[in-house]
């Protein structure tokens, strides 16, 4: 249970540090220095380090007694003040004190910006102001001068500007920025009366009547700052203080409150009828929680680090009291709740929205996305089908307060009209749908209108992704779907899935429909067998539910299809698509695990993947679903590789599951692929294409996509062209964040296990592996390696070392052993992956298949690889794949004889030794040994 609790009355921080005794302190120093100012000024920075050591020990301390981030802010923020106030009265008192000041000598420091909220981080930046009557004095200058060589000398990150009323007010109404930090400057030191003039004439001379053109503003920079750090709220590494729901959105909607409705706190907009009092104290939670997550963050790290990165999460899961449950992590229980609060903001954004929208401060929003049907003359227009409904500003509204209450099913139509219709949601529809939520109970859910509106909303062929997004955020897809309701804001601690569990399946519904569409032809065979398959309903329903289980303790597939066969007679169904739906949640990893680690060119891994499918039918649904699946899981995942090999799997596939007849037979396959191949050749003469097509091998010619192909006939002509037998080949592909390494040189047993020494003794980490063996004794490896730089010189620069490294390691010029000892990182892991070693006789014909999974690290696949060379293994054929932090490495092996591995205490002794290089070898041991000696 977490241990933040609703902000209640808090002392801001003890008296020393709200200034009164530190004052004090400060007097004595400067008359015990009087007349010495570099011992005066030396004296005082080193009491204020101190009362800022012991302030920020102190709140710190309360941080995690009480668990009110606010507090800690306000805390942290009060320190501040007693430490620039500090060095205003030795500046102006004792190092450049006037008698009889002058009408322009006189000057208020006021806190601007973030620090002008009177809230602070840890390591929040300190702005001020130094507001001047006129233009600047020498006296001015000393005294701001004086001050900032204090804070420079205390470490603090000062951001300072020195204006006069006037140059503040001229530069406010050309710039928001500035316009901004000056609706929320904060008086601190110095002639009050001038900070009142200030406050008074930009209330009277930039905010009065300008409240459109800010809110524009803000909402305009509000959209490029979100684009910069990802549009999603549920991004599994968020930003706490710029991301999407994190404090920045509660910053921008207290600014344009304060602009517009000339308040001053949260708790004046329930006056102004634009918050209730519940979402006036939601936005004190939200802000509090915030508060408390980004204080944590920056003690925790020690830097004013705002992004919760997975190598800090479960840290701050515990600083902050979330235990484990069954099926879930403390972290998950944590980020479950940020996200949560992610999306209060949101909902908060919306009704602010709303309301500006009513006072015209706001332009109503085009329908983003969707076709604008309607364009109404009046504000609101009754629909000829329905009285419980109107079009409001061309979106839809419900008539009254109480249509919802009238017929509960209307909470599920609104959103089928909405999509039918094509019509964005009303803000106050939405609002009214979220405080409904009750009405949903067990009547509604079972209720045969309401399953039906429902299953045409997720099988729609307009824009179901969007209508079920709005669903989710109004609350009530968890509630007509209890069990989706479990799944909402629940992030995985792994670094593979990129979002939330529910955020995943809602962007699986919009691949869905973006591979129905046949807009994007990177979905690859997917887009070619969505118009063959007999209910693409089942698609859909499959999609929406296929990770519905995560978080429990069982197998979520397992528990997924239990609670298909339930869910889908509800929605209509036949028994015969429930049993479809239910076995497509169950398998629905199948085929992304094989066509991802299994040898396709093995006549048993086909074999055994067709006694899963069972028929053509079921094998199509599946291959769509994985396509939807893999690319939704975040940007980058899905690629042509991918796409390659599922196309490759179910065209092996299909002849088996056709009792040998194909639409298109494998011969024909790899002939119409060789003829691709010369074609797009057509600088090569026919008898240099010939030579070349015959050096591979047919398993070649269907699993390797047509841009590698070529890339790699290029390579292997030039390299003979130099008249080299070892070279290597680099390629970016941004798009997938990653690398391509191309090798080719002789083929013999432990060349695998050489290039990837050299890639990790080089610090290049191999995300994916692809192995091919020419016919007349050539290895072409291709090599992916996550991309370090985002700049493509610095890129390319870094794989020519790599390249280098390779091609030296090859070559026999360096030993990678003693360089491997020297390179590899050593520290704490963020994750944990129990390591798993499988030795199988069933899955090759002719091979021993070892599959290994485990905790990714640089230099894994080396240390696999060369564990099974010293256990005289041969290595036939590897397949790399990684799943964020976990590798999932698959070898087909023999022994030295090319016989299976069969004796119980030999493969005993390959698990030992695989298992060990997970768990790190003994100093100058190689796990081999280690694990034959045990």
């Amino acid at each position: 249970m977490s241990t933040i609790r609703t902000p209640r009355a808090h002392r801001v921080i003890g008296e020393p540090f709200e200034g009164l005794m530190l004052k004090a302190e400060i007097r004595e120093i400067g008359a015990a220095h009087k007349g010495r100012d570099i011992d005066l000024r030396n004296a005082v920075v080193l009491r204020l380090k101190k009362a800022l050591q012991e302030g920020h020990a102190e709140a710190e301390r309360l941080l995690k007694e009480d668990g009110c981030g606010r507090c800690c802010a306000m805390r942290l923020s009060a320190l501040q003040d007693a430490v620039i106030t500090s060095a205003h009265e030795v500046a102006a008192t004792f190092l450049y004190p006037v008698d009889n000041p002058s009408r322009s000598e006189r000057m208020a420091v006021a806190a601007v910006g973030g620090y002008g909220r009177g809230m602070m981080a840890p390591g929040s930046d300190t702005d001020i102001l130094f507001l001047l009557p006129y233009k600047q004095t020498a006296w001015g200058e000393s005294v701001a001068e004086a001050m900032l060589y204090i804070l420079w000398d205390l470490g603090l990150k000062v951001g300072h500007a020195t204006r006069s009323v006037e140059e503040c007010l001229r530069q406010a109404r050309a710039d928001f920025t500035i316009r901004t930090s000056i609706l929320e400057a904060r008086y601190l030191v110095g002639e009050k009366a001038l900070f009142e003039d200030l406050e008074k004439r930009f209330d009277k001379e930039v905010v009065e009547g300008t409240g459109a053109e800010f809110v524009a503003a803000k909402m305009a920079e509000r959209e490029e700052r979100l684009r910069r750090s990802g549009q999603s709220r549920y991004l599994v590494e968020p930003n706490v203080k710029d991301g999407k729901g994190g404090l920045r959105d509660l910053h921008t909607l207290f600014w344009i409150a304060k602009y517009v409705y000339r308040v001053q706190t949260t708790s004046q907009l329930v006056a102004k009828a634009v918050f209730t009092r519940e979402e006036a104290r939601l936005f004190t939670r939200c802000e509090d929680f915030l508060w408390s997550v980004r204080c944590h963050l920056h003690f925790l790290t020690g830097r004013p680090e705002d992004r919760l990165s997975f190598d800090v999460q479960r840290d701050m899961a515990q600083r902050l009291g979330y235990t484990e449950h069954p099926g879930q992590k403390d972290v998950e229980r944590f980020m479950k709740h940020y996200f949560l609060v992610a999306k209060d903001v949101g909902d908060l954004t919306a009704i602010l929205s709303a309301a500006l929208e009513e006072r015209h401060e706001k332009p109503v929003p085009g329908l983003k996305g969707m076709v604008e049907r309607f364009r109404a003359g009046s504000r609101r227009i009754t629909l000829k089908e329905t009285t419980d409904f109107i079009l409001d500003h061309d979106r839809l509204n419900v008539a009254d307060e109480d249509a919802f209450r009238r017929d509960p099913v209307n909470l599920i139509r609104i959103f089928h009209v909405a999509d039918k219709r094509n019509l964005a949601l009303h803000p106050d529809a939405m609002q009214l749908a979220a405080r409904s939520l009750p009405l949903i109970d067990a009547a509604v859910r079972e209720n045969a209108e309401a399953n039906r509106l429902f299953l045409e909303i997720v099988t729609s062929k307009n824009a179901p992704e969007t209508v079920l997004r709005r669903m989710n955020e109004a609350g009530v897809l968890g509630r007509f779907l209890p069990e989706f309701g479990k799944v909402v804001a629940m992030m995985q601690f792994n670094m593979y899935h990129h979002y939330t569990v529910d955020e995943h399946l809602l962007r699986c519904i919009g691949v869905l429909s973006e591979i129905e569409r046949k807009v994007n032809p990177e979905n690859g065979l997917a887009n070619d067998l969505m118009g063959t398959v007999k209910n693409r309903n089942l698609l859909y329903v499959a999609l929406l539910l296929h990770d519905i289980a995560k978080g429990r303790p069982e197998d979520h597939s397992v528990a997924g299809a239990r609670i298909a066969r339930r869910l889908c007679p509800r929605f209509g169904l036949s028994p015969v698509e429930t049993e479809t739906v239910a076995w497509l949640v169950e398998q629905h990893l199948v085929m992304s695990q094989v066509a991802q680690s299994r040898d396709l060119s093995d006549r048993k891994t086909i074999e055994n993947f067709a006694s899963v499918v069972q028929n053509l039918e079921r094998m199509k649904l599946l291959t769509i679903i994985t396509t939807a699946d893999i690319k939704a899981v975040g940007p980058g995942t899905w690629n042509g590789w991918k796409a390659q090999l599922l196309r490759t799997l179910y065209y092996e596939t299909e002849p088996v599951l056709t009792g040998g007849f194909s639409e298109v037979d494998r011969g024909k396959r790899v002939t119409a692929a060789q003829g691709q191949f010369r074609h797009a050749l057509s600088d090569w003469t026919d008898e240099k294409v010939a030579t070349y097509v015959a050096r591979h091998y047919p398993p070649y010619w269907l699993r390797v996509d047509l841009d590698t192909k070529l890339r790699h006939a290029r390579f292997v002509d030039a390299t003979e062209q130099a008249g080299r037998s070892i070279a290597t080949h680099a390629a970016l592909e941004p798009g997938r964040g990653i690398t391509t390494l191309t090798v080719l040189a002789p083929d013999h047993p432990k060349l695998l296990s050489i290039i990837a020494g050299a890639c990790a003794a080089a610090g290049a980490n191999i995300v994916d592996a692809h192995i091919s063996t020419t016919t007349d004794g050539l290895a072409l490896d291709t090599i992916a390696i996550r991309r370090a730089f985002d700049r493509d010189d610095d890129e390319l620069r870094r794989a020519g070392r790599i390249q280098e490294a390779v091609e030296q390691a090859l070559t026999g010029e360096v030993r990678l052993p003693e360089v491997m000892a020297r390179k590899l990182p050593k520290g704490r892991r963020t994750f944990t992956v129990e390591p798993e070693v499988t030795v199988n006789n069933s899955w090759s014909n002719r091979h021993t298949v070892v599959e290994v999974s485990g905790l990714d690290r640089p230099g894994l696949l080396f240390a696999l690889t060369n564990t099974l060379s010293r256990l005289n293994l041969n290595i036939a054929s590897a397949h790399v794949a990684t799943f964020g932090e976990r590798a999932v490495d698959v070898f087909y092996v023999t022994d030295l004889m090319g016989a299976k591995i069969t004796g119980a205490a030999r493969q005993s002794t390959i698990r030992r030794a695989l298992i060990a290089v997970f768990e790190g070898p003994a100093e100058d041991e190689e796990p081999a040994r280690r694990a034959a000696r045990a």
